[in-house]
């Protein structure tokens, strides 16, 4: 990427509103670890002041969520999403990831590695062992035992949450949860098409999150919108560009481009991950002086989560689903893509749904991809205050539109012993439409 990202940081003029809204400085309280302070190590890196190779300043530029939190919250407008992702091109380029973050990158670089590893963990997701092995852990359990939470996170089917389980975690007793209320199965009414929609699967939604894949087709074809496969599409990019790896996340792009431009031209893109949304919104600027950089605007231009579509569409209103549901934004619907009232009206569509208002719904929940497995001890911290906030809405489902987002909330609820679902918004009203 070329130093063209770094203009974005030319309004900071490091007032430090930024400072409460940022996950890791509220978790650390170094200056280093907040937007500001990264903002300067960014600009000594640009200008030369500072090396790339210096193992202080990448340390305190990896332990950034990128959840962008930040733009939303300055008064000068600074983009600082970017910016962070071209620090972090030129360390890699002199600083290679950690082992695991590139066996993860070089996995998702092609499809059929994609295709053996997700067999695999669905296998090992199917036995249960990693809902056993990991329930009740603790937040200070071995990554073992984390990564075996956020496995069984992903598991499709709601749990019925068991009576108090929820309050006994907050903080004093307030008596009893509500009743919980299991989600029944039916038939989906599905009138004649008038519109199509391209689906974009992505890696991990595609691989551990197929039942998510299914609820949108089916919500969709309620709402009168068809569903066309798009069968050579790859990963977005988005964790190769949050790991600096500038060439992957650009080859990737190339590949949807090229996809969806021969299968499905003109076609609104749809996509129920928040992550993948925002790299694919984002394809003109990375695809920018390329051969294909027309095409990656027009592409780019068509991609909407499916939330901003449902919610054009109406949508048709559901059938009663008596649960109460917290709320969690995702960050890169929230503060990247600026997707707000969208998913709430989604929910809204739902009658008997109790939408409880969370503490902290825009804050990250410490996934931003691969982050939790190379930061958990920081991510830990990120995620403690979501955690507490969750058990005191009385929530019997927590609603969240992006894969890190299901599996980092859904591990930290396991291994915490608490018994409160987290489903994609379209799952449920996929599951009220099948009342």
């Amino acid at each position: 990427m070329t130093a063209a990202p770094f203009a974005g940081l030319a309004p900071c003029v490091h007032c430090g509103f930024c400072l409460p809204a940022c996950p890791t400085y509220e978790a650390t309280l170094d200056e280093s670890d907040s937007p500001r302070g990264r903002i300067v190590l960014m600009r000594a890196l640009q200008r030369g002041e500072a090396a790339a190779d210096d193992a202080a300043l990448a340390w305190h530029l990896d332990r950034c969520l990128g959840c962008r939190a930040c733009e939303s919250a300055c008064p000068s407008g600074v983009s600082y999403g970017p910016a962070i992702e071209a620090a972090r091109a030129r360390i890699a380029a002199v600083r290679p990831n950690p082992p695991a973050v590139e066996a993860g990158l070089w996995i998702l670089a092609r499809p059929a590695r994609q295709r053996l590893a997700w067999w695999a963990s669905r296998v090992a997701r199917a036995t249960q062992l990693p809902a056993a092995l990991s329930r009740g852990a603790g937040a200070d359990a071995p990554p073992l035992a984390q990564m075996l939470a956020m496995l069984a996170a992903t598991a499709p089917g709601a749990r019925a949450p068991r009576r108090g389980d929820a309050r006994r975690y907050a903080l004093g007793s307030r008596g009893p949860a509500p009743e919980a209320r299991a989600i029944p199965p039916g038939p989906a009414p599905a009138p004649a098409p008038d519109a199509t929609a391209a689906l974009f699967r992505g890696c991990v939604m595609d691989g551990l999150f197929g039942h998510v894949h299914d609820a949108t087709i089916r919500t969709l074809a309620v709402n009168g919108i068809g569903t066309v496969e798009v069968t050579r599409q790859v990963c977005c990019g988005a964790l190769a560009a949050h790991a600096g790896r500038d060439d992957l996340a650009r080859a990737l792009a190339r590949e949807n481009v090229r996809a969806f431009g021969a299968a499905a031209p003109g076609t609104v893109v749809v996509t129920n991950s928040a992550g993948c949304g925002a790299m694919l919104k984002a394809y003109g600027e990375w695809l920018a002086g390329d051969p294909l950089e027309a095409q990656a605007h027009a592409f780019a231009a068509r991609v909407r989560d499916v939330s901003e579509v449902l919610a054009e569409r109406g949508p048709v209103p559901a059938g009663p689903l008596p649960l109460r549901v917290a709320y969690d934004a995702p960050c890169h619907l929230h503060h990247a893509q600026r997707v707000t009232a969208e998913p709430l009206r989604l929910l809204a569509a739902i009658p008997g749904l109790e939408v409880v208002t969370l503490e902290g719904a825009d804050r990250c929940c410490g996934s931003a991809g691969l982050y939790s497995l190379i930061e958990p001890d920081l991510a830990q911290a990120v995620l403690a205050p979501k955690l507490r906030a969750i058990a005191e809405s009385g929530a019997d489902v927590v609603a969240t539109g992006n894969p890190g987002c299901l599996m980092q909330i859904g591990a930290g609820l396991l291994l915490a012993g608490m018994d409160v679902d987290v489903r994609h918004p379209v799952e449920l009203l996929d599951r009220a439409y099948r009342r």
